[in-house]
C-alpha cells in the first residue's frame, strides 16, 4: 500500500512540475520582447511541461489501474517531434520576412547568410 501511495506522490509531483513549466512558458510568451525569444519560451519550456504532465499521468494510470496508455506515449512523442520544428519554422519565416530583432539582442548570426537589403 505504501508503494502505491509513494508512486501517486511521484505522479502528482511530475504533474505539478509540468504545470509550473507550462505556467512559466506562458509568462515567457507575455514578457519576452520579440518573436524569436517568445518562440524559444514556447518550444522549450512548454515541451518540458507537457512531457512532465503526460509522464505523470502515464505513471499514475500505470500504477493505480495497471493501464499502460500508448496514447500518452504517442502524445509525448508527437509533442517532442512537432514543437521544436514548429518553433524553428516560425523563427525562420519571421527572419526571412524581415521581422526585427529586439533592441536587447546582441548578435545576429544570420545577417551575413541572408544579407538583408
Amino acid at each position: 500500500m505504501s508503494a502505491n501511495i509513494s508512486s501517486e506522490v511521484i505522479a502528482a509531483f511530475l504533474i505539478l512540475v509540468g504545470t509550473i513549466f507550462s505556467f512559466l512558458s506562458a509568462i515567457g510568451l507575455i514578457r519576452l520582447p520579440d518573436v524569436y525569444t517568445r518562440s524559444h519560451a514556447a518550444s522549450k519550456s512548454s515541451t518540458l511541461g507537457v512531457l512532465c504532465t503526460l509522464l505523470g499521468a502515464l505513471l499514475y494510470f500505470w500504477i493505480t489501474d495497471g493501464y499502460f496508455s500508448i496514447r500518452l506515449i504517442l502524445g509525448i512523442f508527437f509533442v517532442f517531434l512537432t514543437a521544436p520544428v514548429a518553433a524553428h519554422l516560425i523563427c525562420r519565416a519571421a527572419y526571412r520576412s524581415n521581422v526585427e530583432l529586439a533592441k536587447e539582442s546582441v548578435q545576429d548570426d544570420l545577417k551575413e547568410v541572408f544579407k538583408r537589403d
